[in-house]
């Protein structure tokens, strides 16, 4: 580090929090507030999903994962890519013509507001634990490689502050703007890493005849410690299914839409930017083989090519890219679980709040948030990897939830009584599996994507049973509603929804096909 690249990452996070602070105004509604008014556009929408998306845990995770295990880890990105066209063919709609503010809404409006409480308080848990300490952690370990004299916790704080401040004055439309920007540098970041780590690899037959082939495979054996071939059928599509489509940290972006079809066209895009995250996070930390065989902490690779690699000047760049992905993943998941915090759980306590009031509770809420995720995050450290914590929390905590989203938006049959059912049913399973496998082994340890599997089959079987034995005398208030969607005005075929979402669709089956 020289003092040109620190005096770039200072100018850039003046920069980033005059950006955020620049949208500071008195709102007048949570809707102003939480979903920027409902007036964002889709290249907005687009690029602050992939911001969200690709945090810095992200990448961190991604590039150890492709050190320790190979390219497979990249089926958690292109299978997202496939959810996130299903989502905005054939679920956008339904959320904007129904204008949610919050996820859990969704299940009190369809069943009752008990599946609506025990969702919120999941989701509140999972951006605490999962989204924002994960970020906190990431960030450290980028950080303290550059100031390693300087306590982990320290980083955590001040990381913790700037965003949650910019955060709290400038509402969702801050959050969209400054990742907009973050997604850009990001990339661009990534892609100049990539590029060198590629150079210093030499051909592609070279590094094919180097590295072990196994590595350069999505599809790995069923008993692969990271992902078994089996669990791309099910347990990768519920994790993509539940953040992509349900998870509140990354759908708000869309319920913010001005139109049904920016949201579309917003997911679509998203799904797209997420296709060449093979090339410049995965495959790089693979190559990193080469250069760091003996490394015994996979998630200092990437740090370690950023620091050996990249000139001064443009090392300033790379890290504002890395913090800017930082921000963009605290940012999104503070506002996520503040809106949750204050719609689905303050506001059903006080239904007589004004809308000023419960902006107020919004921004306290935020400031818990951070608080509580930066006295989580230092204990991160103490599991394996960072994206095996994050994928392993989310594996038994979301596919209950996944299975009341998806028989409530496409079973008619399914019952307020049977979806609270199969919530507490998968939760009892799911809690079972912890200990199992992580405390005191009781049968013998069960991957935790199989446990995903495991627990979304058991409530799905729960929804079904008492469903059909207990059905309600009414079809649900929620379905009462006339459900058709009014149609978008028409446009040329080269310019509709549809036909991104083919292009998209096929760009992915050429890259899994090719990697296969």
């Amino acid at each position: 580090m020289t003092r040109l690249d620190l005096a770039i990452i200072f100018a850039y996070l003046l920069f980033i929090c005059w950006q955020g602070f620049r949208f500071q105004k008195d709102y007048q509604t949570t809707d102003d507030f939480f979903l920027a008014g409902r007036t964002l556009s889709w290249p907005l929408i687009g690029f602050s999903l992939y911001a969200t998306n690709i945090s810095i845990s992200t990448i961190i995770g991604l590039s150890s994962s492709g050190y320790k295990t190979g390219i497979s880890v990249f089926n958690y990105e292109w299978t997202g890519t496939i959810m996130l066209l299903l989502f905005a063919v054939f679920i956008v709609p339904f959320y904007l013509k129904h204008k949610f503010t919050t996820m859990p809404e969704f299940l009190g409006k369809r069943f009752d507001e008990r599946s609506r409480v025990y969702f919120s308080v999941i989701s509140i848990m999972i951006s605490i634990l999962i989204d924002i300490a994960g970020s906190l952690y990431a960030s450290s370990v980028l950080l303290k490689g550059i100031f390693p004299d300087i306590e982990l916790y320290v980083f955590i704080i001040i990381m913790a502050v700037i965003t949650g401040l910019y955060t709290i004055s400038g509402g969702l439309r801050a959050v969209v703007i400054t990742d907009t920007i973050q997604a850009i540098l990001l990339t661009l970041g990534c892609a100049i890493v990539a590029v060198v780590a590629f150079q210093q690899a030499g051909s592609w037959s070279e590094i094919k005849n180097t590295i072990d082939p196994q590595f350069l495979k999505l599809i790995q054996p069923t008993d692969d410690p990271l992902i078994p071939w089996p669990t791309l059928i099910i347990s990768l599509p519920i994790l993509g299914f539940y953040f992509m489509c349900t998870n509140q940290h990354m759908v708000q972006r869309v319920l913010g839409a001005k139109s049904i079809e920016d949201g579309r066209k917003g997911a679509i895009f998203a799904g797209l930017l997420k296709i060449p995250l093979l090339f410049i996070l995965v495959i790089p930390g693979t190559l990193a083989l080469i250069y760091y065989p003996n490394m015994e902490n996979p998630n200092l690779i990437f740090p370690e090519l950023i620091f050996d690699f990249i000139p001064a000047g443009v090392l300033g760049i790379i890290l504002s890219g890395f913090i800017a992905a930082l921000m963009s993943s605290i940012d999104s998941a503070l506002t996520a679980s503040s809106s949750i915090a204050t719609m689905d759980l303050y506001k059903k306590f006080k239904p007589d709040s004004s809308q000023i009031q419960l902006i107020k509770i919004g921004k306290i809420c935020i400031l818990a948030a951070v608080t509580l995720a930066s006295i989580w995050a230092p204990f991160i450290n103490q599991f394996p990897t960072l994206w095996e914590y994050l994928q392993a929390a989310l594996s038994f905590l979301c596919p209950p939830v996944v299975t009341c989203y998806l028989f409530g938006l496409f079973w008619k049959r399914a019952t307020s009584k049977a979806a609270f059912y199969s919530l507490i049913a998968g939760s009892i399973i799911a809690a079972f599996l912890i200990i199992n496998n992580y405390f005191f082994t009781i049968l013998f340890p069960i991957h935790y994507l199989y446990s995903a599997t495991i627990i979304f089959t058991i409530s799905s079987i729960v929804m079904i049973i008492a469903s059909l034995y207990d059905p309600e005398d009414e079809i649900s208030p929620f379905f009462k509603t006339e459900r058709t969607i009014t149609k978008s005005k028409s446009l040329p075929w080269y310019n509709s929804h549809q036909f991104y979402a083919i292009v998209v669709f096929f760009i992915t089956a050429i890259v899994v096909y090719y990697f296969w």
